[in-house]
């Protein structure tokens, strides 16, 4: 599995996720800034990323890649909109994304799915 490490300051929205303490923020793909790339990320030193897509598979029933990079995306989004959740505005973030999945079509507004590991700067 390839790294790749990105650090930026965006909005973060951070939710459990059975064991997990996950991350959730967008990326855009190019200038016009339309939050294409969906990077969801367990925060957890000790994390590659790759509960989430195991979760995807025992909870969510899904077995195939396409369906659990949408259900991943689904329980990112969900998180979103629930207020009882972290929204942090403007939180600088490392991530280190170990898997890049493109969608098949366009799915809660996103046509990848970047996953790993991240890292939120205090501030």
């Amino acid at each position: 599995m390839s790294l790749t490490e990105l650090t930026a300051t965006s909005r973060v929205t951070v939710f459990p996720l059975e064991h997990l303490t996950v991350a959730y923020t967008t990326q855009s793909s190019d200038k016009r800034g339309l939050g294409d790339i969906g990077l969801v990320s367990v925060v957890d030193e000790q994390s590659d990323g790759d509960e989430l897509w195991r979760l995807a598979r025992d909870l969510g029933g899904r077995t195939n890649g396409g369906d659990q990079a949408r259900w991943i995306l689904t329980q990112a989004s969900r998180a979103r909109m629930v207020a009882t959740y972290k929204n942090l505005p403007d939180t600088t973030w490392t991530a280190y994304v170990r898997r890049r999945f493109e969608l098949d079509a366009l799915f809660t507004n996103h046509d990848v799915l970047m996953t790993g590991r991240m890292a939120l700067c205090a501030g």
